[in-house]
């Protein structure tokens, strides 16, 4: 293995394994306040207790990604040096608005676990609020980092260096919103879709009870909002992409040829061989009109660039697929629950529809961590799109493969302990017979 591969398995390894708990760690506090707030205005102590439960998985999945989000900061400096040296000027900014943003949601997190009965109602939701905020904009600052990485803007480059730099201009990078939503959406999706399978299989494990009801309808509300809110921030985002970042575009789509009236493809399997992209069905015209709005647009295909720009188009576009199906097979549940929410509530107590949440427990993230893929990978062989390539900012320490074992042994021992964590704190759920007595215990409580 070579150190550049090493270097870029083990940064693949850590963001693949934090974007796990980031993401959770963006959506269940919004998910916690919201049965917060629906206790306040119902007084119903369902919602109390899914409220408390849920602030106890957040807390876990918090600490777990404070750990794997100090180990990559770390990493940025030991493996990509160069990188560091070259562009910290441009993303300080960003990753401090972060680290304020992080130290936030720590500090309202002790207040919200701590501060029942001990602080008013309306402070204590408000505490849950911050939290909720503080993760989404934690989100949003470090994906700003990434925009500009694929869209880099706000200085002048002179003999290899960022020079005149103009730290809002960098930080609010043409991919900069577009990017930001489209992850935010799906860290809410995932995590919805996600908290909604377990709260199924426990229903269906140990029996139909109103805890396991409330709980599946509001992570499906979160869940399934954002699967239809990504449809837009989908668009906006492949349309920056194929104005900025054409041989991505190419990629994911596996478009060799320019060509006016291009074809939107599913599936199939591109050949770089033999330029094509064979066995995929084809949609006339379709790349074109969603890619610019116009059935006659010509996609700029990747016999334009030189082939030392290309990336791995083959793994670019089956993850590419990989994250639309499984957003929209997402999406179809949403609709479905919708329509049997409608017709013959409550749907909750559908047990092939509880099933069908259950065995889409992991597509959420599944599709999080491909488009996660095709957004690194798709920008390969550049770390700072059109200006600085991955091959040289890796460091020069050799035997790069040694800390990428060792850290891969350090995350696979993180990942019992969440596990084994997590089933604790699951089976610790409330049953059919000991909901009664926990809701009120909780209420002797409040």
């Amino acid at each position: 293995m070579s150190d550049l591969l090493a270097a870029r398995s083990q940064m693949a390894m850590s963001l693949a394994f934090h974007i796990i708990f980031a993401s959770i760690g963006v959506a269940l506090p919004l998910m916690m306040t919201l049965a917060e707030f629906r206790w306040l205005r119902t007084g119903d102590p369902v919602f109390l207790l899914l409220a408390k439960r849920w602030a106890k998985g957040t807390a876990i999945l918090f600490a777990i990604g404070a750990i794997s989000g100090t180990v990559l900061s770390f990493e940025l400096g030991l493996l990509w040096p160069r990188f560091m040296a070259a562009a910290g000027a441009v993303i300080g900014m960003p990753f401090s608005l972060e680290g304020f943003a992080f130290f936030m949601e720590a500090i309202f997190l002790g207040i919200y676990l701590f501060g029942w009965n001990r602080v008013s109602s309306r402070l204590h939701f408000f505490a849950g609020a911050i939290v909720a905020l503080s993760g989404l904009a934690s989100a949003t600052f470090v994906t700003f980092v990434n925009a500009w990485m694929n869209t880099p803007t706000g200085f002048t480059f002179t003999d290899g260096q960022f020079t005149d730099i103009h730290p809002f201009a960098a930080m609010m990078s043409p991919a900069a919103i577009p990017e930001a939503v489209h992850m935010v959406l799906a860290a809410y999706c995932a995590a919805g879709f996600a908290t909604a399978g377990i709260h199924s299989w426990l229903q269906l494990r140990r029996g139909s009870n109103r805890f396991h009801e409330v709980a599946i309808t509001l992570a499906l509300a979160v869940g399934g909002t954002a699967a239809l809110l990504q449809l837009v921030s989908g668009d906006a985002l492949a349309r920056m992409v194929a104005a900025r970042q054409p041989v991505k575009l190419a990629s994911l789509e596996g478009q060799f040829k320019t060509e006016r009236g291009a074809p939107l493809r599913i599936g199939g399997l591109p050949d770089v061989k033999q330029d094509e992209t064979k066995y995929a069905i084809e949609i006339p015209d379709g790349l074109s009109l969603l890619a610019f709005h116009s059935a006659h647009a010509t996609v700029r295909g990747l016999d334009e660039f030189p082939r030392s720009d290309w990336p791995r188009v083959p793994v670019v576009h089956i993850c590419f697929q990989i994250m639309v199906g499984c957003g929209s097979l997402l999406l179809l549940l949403s609709a479905c629950a919708v329509y049997l929410g409608r017709r013959d509530p409550p749907f909750t107590r559908r047990r092939r529809f509880l099933w069908i949440l259950v065995a889409a427990t992991p597509l959420g993230f599944i599709a999080l961590e491909a488009g996660w893929m095709v957004t690194e990978l798709g920008r390969q062989p550049w770390i700072v799109q059109g200006f600085l390539r991955t091959r040289d900012s890796v460091t020069t320490m050799p035997h790069l493969e040694f800390p990428f074992l060792g850290m891969t042994c350090i995350y696979l021992f993180l990942a019992v302990v969440v596990v084994w964590l997590m089933s604790a704190h699951v089976i610790a759920t409330p049953g059919k017979n000991e909901l009664d007595n926990a809701i009120e215990g909780e209420v002797r409580h409040a």
